[in-house]
């Protein structure tokens, strides 16, 4: 049996607390192949279903407490912040306020099957002043609905999990640098990505001071506020004469923006 199933099995719940803990407090490590390992563990008898998947709940509900008390007493600069150090584009933070605003409470059941939102979640319900009993029912049901797939789907084929940690034993050292490898390459890919979203973001900006001069100087301007329904709820406050508009407005063919003048977009 491979090594690294070796390891698995003699400390395979500490592995499974601190694993999760660290992919969901931010750290790109994926979790999901380490649950379909243990998953697999478990099917073959070598750890028990059960209390794997409650250590790797355990370790989740966590990291995202964590997170919802940051949301909480931070507010919206720890969005902010994730926004920055987030490998996903802007884009993701936009995607979890839409699916927040419309199912609330019940988005932190699905969240961690979709890459990018699960770390948002936690921190938006802080900042939205969810109650904390609420959070940490809804949070550990779907850290126990995550968690419970990928282990379940080890388990169920845990004869060919069994079969592929063989095959990549024969490849000895090499697995690890293949890992290693394949995860390096998804980070630059992320951070490559990103870099382009940002610098293709600057090319078309005006800072905050050069804004100012422009309302100064009496330049007949449209500007349009961008944030999402809850941004706007959690920091109401707005530029003088600005109009509020949901960014997917944008590409509809409506009459609210104007052809003769500049316009100024802003969100977050």
């Amino acid at each position: 049996m491979h090594r690294a199933f070796e390891f698995l099995i003699h400390h395979g719940y500490v592995v499974l607390l601190v694993w999760v803990f660290a992919e969901q407090v931010g750290i790109p490590i994926p979790a999901m192949p380490l649950l379909l390992a243990a998953g697999a563990l478990a099917g073959t008898g070598h750890l028990n279903f059960f209390t794997s998947v409650f250590f790797a709940v355990l370790g989740a509900v966590a990291a995202d407490t964590i997170w919802f008390q940051l949301g909480r007493h931070k507010g919206i600069k720890i969005l902010q912040l994730l926004c920055r150090i987030s490998l996903e584009p802007d884009s993701c933070v936009r995607r979890t306020e839409g699916i927040f605003s419309k199912q609330g409470a019940r988005s932190l059941l699905v969240a961690k099957f979709i890459p990018g939102l699960g770390i948002v979640t936690p921190p938006l319900a802080g900042i939205f002043h969810m109650r904390s009993r609420r959070f940490l029912l809804f949070d550990a049901l779907g850290s126990l609905f995550w968690a419970g797939a990928f282990m379940g789907l080890g388990y169920a084929f845990s004869g060919q999990i069994e079969l592929v940690a063989a095959r990549l034993a024969s490849l000895g050292g090499w697995v690890v640098v293949l890992l290693v490898g394949a995860l390096a390459a998804y980070i630059a890919y992320k951070f490559i990505a990103r870099q382009r979203f940002l610098r293709e973001l600057r090319i078309a900006r005006i800072t905050v001071d050069e804004l100012k001069k422009k309302i100064d100087s009496g330049e007949d301007l449209v500007i349009v506020d961008l944030r999402h329904s809850l941004d706007f709820e959690a920091d109401p406050g707005t530029i003088p004469g600005a109009m509020h508009m949901d960014a997917m407005e944008l590409g509809e063919n409506n009459d609210r923006l104007p052809r003769d003048r500049e316009v100024i977009l802003y969100c977050t």
